[in-house]
């Protein structure tokens, strides 16, 4: 029995506020379970110089825990004047994940980036935050297609994402903390609207795990993952 008494193929309780920030372009509060995520979408009119006078687009995205996303305390990065491990780890994931939603050609010479804020951590806040960092993305494009800032639509297709793992020997979907503190083995799976792989992290945390195992892990994730697609369908809609 899982400590949250799910299925192994339930999902948390999910919603995706859209419209939360009044200055940003785009924006989404997604909450997983007790995991909740500020996504914010911000439009400049400048690409990084090493993509000046290509006429690509770039998508890029930042990542933070505030101090009291857990249950003690942790100081902010900005205090140590510089961005932990995992951080950049995490905001280099978000950032390729949502790049695979768009055509950068049909962004011009613009950047967005997507700022994800862990208001509450309770597991799963990478995943979180590439699925809520989509809807910030999708309203991004649209406050510029309706101010005629594009000639076309850059966002080619839905990206979502979500946990698996092994706990107490079993494949389960969704992990909390309490089952990501103590699962044999973790893995985050990035799909687009189509089913296909954008990335996958899969780590032995305490054993190893088989290939059968990992066939089960990527099974769970696909359903989980489609249901969290009709989701972000239903909040843009």
């Amino acid at each position: 029995m899982r400590p949250s008494r799910r299925e192994a193929h339930e999902l948390r309780a999910i919603s995706l506020e859209r419209g939360v920030s009044k200055h940003a372009e785009g924006s989404c509060l997604v909450r997983f379970g007790d995991t909740h995520v500020l996504c914010t979408a911000s439009l400049e009119a400048r690409v990084p110089g090493w993509l000046r006078g290509t006429g690509k687009g770039w998508v890029s995205a930042e990542y933070g825990m505030l101090p009291r996303a857990t249950t003690e305390r942790t100081q902010r990065e900005a205090a140590t004047g510089k961005r932990g491990g995992r951080t950049l780890e995490i905001q280099r994931l978000i950032g390729r994940s949502l790049r695979a939603a768009v055509d950068l050609t049909k962004l011009g010479e613009m950047q967005i980036t997507i700022d994800c804020d862990v208001i509450q951590a309770d597991g799963g806040t990478r995943t979180a935050a590439i699925t809520g960092g989509w809807v910030a993305l999708h309203d991004c494009l649209q406050w510029m297609m309706a101010r005629n800032m594009l000639r076309e639509m850059p966002l080619v297709g839905q990206v979502a994402a979500i946990s698996c793992g092994i706990y107490r020997g079993t494949p389960v979907c969704d992990l909390d903390y309490a089952e990501d503190s103590d699962a044999e083995a973790d893995a985050n799976f990035v799909m687009n609207g189509s089913g296909q792989l954008i990335e996958v992290q899969g780590t032995a945390e305490k054993a190893p795990f088989s290939e059968d195992q990992f066939v089960e892990l990527l099974r769970l994730a696909r359903q989980g993952i489609n249901r969290v697609l009709d989701l972000q369908k239903t909040a843009v809609s």
